[in-house]
């Protein structure tokens, strides 16, 4: 045992006194007398309670153990290491313990420095967070999302967004230095404790905040320091309110983030431009500092004159360029090319481009200026050669630009553009729309049909490029003649059939069943007879039911257009003036002549075909 260990022998209620009577300790004193003693002596020892934390004297220390008396019947031990933080401690300095158990195994009493702290730590933190007062704590380390401070010794959990009432950007800078804290959340189960230093900084800004909302005015003058900044404006510390700095009213000129001006933690003057006091939101202004710069454009910029500037925004409509900070003048899309196919802007302007333009419209009073490019060219409508280039008949290539359902528009040159109706584009084929000739982009020879200059049209042909092929089909296609022809598509009434030499004929569908009755078939060639021609309308009837009916074909046209009773009359009387032998000399003649001029015009069509190949 260490000496002083025991501080008194427990003393045994049964213990027979007689039995030492007259032969040492309390032999002389009676049982009144003992029992006395006994009282007095228990009176001098304290009753403790285990799992409590109570006060005791230091006895002595060694490099181990410290002894300490609680006033119990015997002296606890604490290990030494659990006074670390008191190097100075000696023989009878007070402390606090906190007793684990009264008796171990070995019958001595277990203490605890360390268990103290700590129970008494969540005391004291348990009556802080009741009584909402100020604890003086120590920040250790920074850690996710905060810092861990030091309270009592038990460290406590102090999130960034509890440090200030501003952002904090650097949590390092209050690593190892105190800090005055309040709690306000514990939480037993996980033993975890929060604490703020933001709830001591408000409740001082409170009524500054409340002196200047109290105070404030639309067009007053404030300083404020940048606290937080966005895409969309700045949040401005005006003295424990903040007020929102719009981007757009940062600057004057055109700025795409408030960090290409301003930085955070600048101290900058703004102008209160709005206020709503149950909200308490500022709108606040720096611009309006400052004179507009449109008060700076100089008096000699009018409609006609020149400006130069940078191109700032580029937009589906059009471009804006900025000829001073804050001074933009719009450059519509249709004033960017005297070409009359509105474009993409981007295909012309990029951001950042410097460039000249002419002023359109200026009203300085709204502030509004229009601007042109195309302006600083020749209008090419008004040029002198305009006439005598483009006179009807002349020769031109140009780059299809637009398809309609009527035409197609050709750019001959930038700003003259030609209409080709689709009636146009060939003589031999049934264009219903311009796509089934050409595509957008694709390029076209074409002749001048028609020119109004005054009114800015131009007509344009491309099967006048060749001479019109139905002269010579009517001398190759006669009525009662037979072509070979393939059915091509069929509709409700009719079927087109492809023809010799690129053109296209027309059949009724009850001209087309063969000698065994059936119906001729998409893709099938036939023998066909021309029962009808008009040049003017570029259109062509044949039949093959004529191919082996052997119906005359003055009868088909009868009972195609279904002559009238004049008609017949007519001819009735004209055949009563002729004789028989007058009517048969002519009609010979008539077949020889004919067959000479189809002989003639096959020839030049196979001639003009293998030209052409």
């Amino acid at each position: 045992m260490y000496p002083g260990q025991v501080h008194m022998t427990k003393v045994k209620k049964d213990f027979d006194w007689d039995l030492v009577e007259g032969k040492g300790f309390g032999g002389n004193y009676t049982s009144d007398q003992k029992a006395k003693m006994e009282a007095a002596i228990e009176a001098t020892l304290n009753s403790v309670t285990e799992k409590e934390v109570v006060k005791g004297v230091v006895v002595s220390k060694t490099d181990r153990e410290v002894i300490i008396n609680i006033g119990f019947k015997s002296d606890g031990l604490v290990s030494a290491s659990e006074f670390r933080d008191m190097p100075d401690l000696k023989a009878g300095d007070e402390v606090e313990v906190y007793i684990e158990n009264q008796e171990d195994a070995n019958g001595q009493l277990t203490l605890s420095r360390k268990l103290a702290k700590v129970m008494s730590a969540w005391t004291n933190i348990e009556k802080a967070l009741e009584e909402d007062t100020i604890i003086n704590g120590f920040v250790k380390r920074r850690t996710k999302g905060g810092l861990i401070v030091d309270i009592f010794g038990i460290e406590a959990f102090l999130p960034g967004s509890q440090i200030d009432v501003k952002p904090i950007r650097d949590f390092d800078i209050f690593v190892g230095k105190n800090m005055e804290v309040k709690v306000v959340k514990i939480n037993h189960t996980n033993d975890n404790v929060v604490v703020s230093h933001k709830v001591l900084i408000e409740k001082d800004l409170e009524a500054q905040r409340q002196l200047i909302l109290n105070n404030l005015d639309k067009g007053q003058v404030l300083e404020g320091v940048i606290k937080n900044m966005t895409n969309f404006g700045v949040f401005i510390d005006l003295g424990g309110v903040d007020g929102l700095l719009h981007i757009t009213d940062i600057s004057w000129g055109r700025i795409n983030h408030p960090q290409e001006v301003l930085k955070l933690d600048q101290k900058i003057q703004v102008v209160v431009l709005d206020f709503d006091e149950n909200k308490k939101r500022i709108s606040l202004g720096m611009k309006q500092l400052q004179a507009h710069p449109w008060e700076a454009l100089v008096a000699d910029v009018e409609v006609g004159s020149k400006v130069k500037g940078k191109i700032v925004n580029v937009a589906d409509y059009g471009a804006f360029l900025e000829v001073l900070p804050g001074v933009e003048g719009l450059i519509h899309v249709s004033e960017m090319s005297w070409s009359q196919h509105l474009r993409n802007p981007q295909d012309f302007l990029k951001v950042g481009d410097e460039m000249e333009a002419v002023v359109l419209t200026l009203d300085r009073s709204e502030r509004k200026m229009s601007l042109g490019i195309k302006q600083l060219t020749e209008d090419p409508w008004n040029k002198t050669d305009l006439l005598s280039k483009y006179a009807v008949g002349t020769k031109h290539k140009g780059t299809v630009r637009n398809l309609t359902n009527f035409g197609l528009f050709l750019e001959l040159e930038e700003g003259i553009d030609g209409l080709v109706h689709v009636s146009d584009l060939s003589w031999t084929k049934k264009i219903k729309h311009p796509s089934e000739f050409v595509k957008v982009g694709d390029s076209l020879d074409v002749i001048v049909i028609e020119l109004d200059a005054d009114n800015r049209r131009l007509a344009l042909g491309h099967k006048q490029l060749e001479e019109n092929p139905w002269d010579t089909f009517e001398s190759v296609f006669t009525i009662g003649s037979t072509h070979k022809a393939t059915v091509i598509s069929k509709s409700d009434k009719m079927a087109t059939l492809e023809l010799p030499y690129g053109i296209e004929g027309l059949s009724p569908l009850k001209q087309l069943t063969k000698a065994d009755e059936s119906a001729a078939e998409i893709g099938e060639a036939l023998d066909f007879v021309v029962t009808e021609f008009h040049k003017d309308e570029r259109k062509i009837m044949l039949s093959h039911m004529r191919t082996f009916s052997g119906a005359p074909v003055e009868e088909v046209k009868v009972e195609k257009k279904k002559a009238t009773k004049t008609t017949e009359k007519t001819a009735t009387a004209t055949a009563e003036k002729s004789t028989m032998g007058d009517i048969g000399a002519l009609s010979a003649l008539k077949e020889q002549m004919e067959g000479v001029e189809r002989e003639q015009a096959i020839k030049k069509l196979e001639k003009k075909s293998k030209k052409a190949e």
